[in-house]
């Protein structure tokens, strides 16, 4: 039996639509990283794009387990001496809640 490897013709792409209202941050980062990779073809092939089209709805009302929203620390380092920054998931979410989604 030989291993299948995707090729580019072969590749069909979906559309999905996530609601972020109806789970939690880390499931729905999941399911769409999941969907954007391809895990869930039986294609998949780790060196080629198999992933399909993700649209993450509802982010505002995105839920955190917990005391994350007081408590969760993000930090960022901009390269100089001295340059840690921190900022908690509120703040974060505050400044921009889609961009949460993105980079979290």
């Amino acid at each position: 039996m030989k291993t299948y490897s995707a090729k580019p013709s072969d590749i069909k792409r979906k559309w999905y639509i996530l609601d972020a209202s109806e789970a939690s941050l880390g499931r729905v980062s999941t399911l769409a990283a999941n969907l954007l990779l391809g895990k869930h073809k039986p294609m998949f092939t780790q060196h080629i794009d198999v992933g399909d089209y993700v649209v993450i709805i509802n982010a505002d009302n995105l839920k955190l387990s917990g005391n994350k929203l007081e408590n969760k620390i993000y930090y960022h380092h901009s390269g100089y001496p001295g340059g840690l920054k921190k900022i908690t998931a509120k703040d974060k979410i505050a400044k921009d809640d889609a961009r949460f989604l993105i980079k979290h």
